[in-house]
């Protein structure tokens, strides 16, 4: 399955999943194992932590605080996820892949409320201004970010000024807001739960 990874090579000719769809070897492309059961829910799992950039322990602590949160397991997870800082920066639109966020906010390139902030797992409040350093403003990969996200749709949840390079926190983000990757966030409560 496409996760767009790999930022705007994803959208290109040159995105392995479309050139090669297909498990490695002489019989690769005959072969077809049904996945059912356990195979279903650690394929959603896999998913869902490949497509965030997580290990698995931090995915795990993600689980378990959201297990003990108020509400659906699956969704506070997901909502967990969308409030990571190198996701939201590549929410905004000034990354063109999650690993390019995470890469920016360990540079030390974000600042959070007036602050730098250099962990990618800082989960950002209601009310917090994201904002890019101004020596980032003119650098290459944030300009075709740019370009890329313009379009593509705003996320519901942050109010973005792309002139000028930064974002406000207005809402926690919902379950219903997260749609690419389509994620079955119920396999990975019941892989986790047993």
């Amino acid at each position: 399955m496409k996760l767009f990874l790999k930022g705007l090579r994803c959208f290109t000719e040159k995105c392995a999943i479309e050139k090669r769809n297909f498990v490695p070897g002489q019989h690769g492309q005959k072969r077809r194992a049904k996945t059912v059961g356990y195979g279903l829910q650690l394929r959603e799992k896999q998913k869902a932590k490949r497509a965030y950039g997580l290990l698995e322990r931090q995915f795990r602590t993600y689980v378990a605080k959201s297990a003990r949160a108020k509400g659906p397991t699956g969704e506070n997870l997901f909502v967990m996820l969308e409030r990571r800082l190198d996701n939201a920066l590549y929410r905004m639109g000034l990354a063109s892949s999650r690993s390019q966020a995470r890469q920016m906010v360990l540079h030390g390139h974000v600042t959070v409320a007036g602050r730098k902030v250099n962990i990618p797992s800082y989960l950002v409040s209601v009310g917090e201004e994201i904002a890019l350093k101004e020596k980032m403003h003119q650098n290459a990969m944030v300009l075709e970010a740019l370009n890329l996200a313009q379009s593509q749709n705003s996320v519901p949840w942050l109010e973005v000024d792309r002139a000028a390079f930064k974002a406000r926190v207005v809402a926690l983000p919902r379950r219903q807001d997260v749609t690419t990757p389509p994620i079955s966030e119920q396999l990975i409560v019941e892989l986790y739960s047993k």
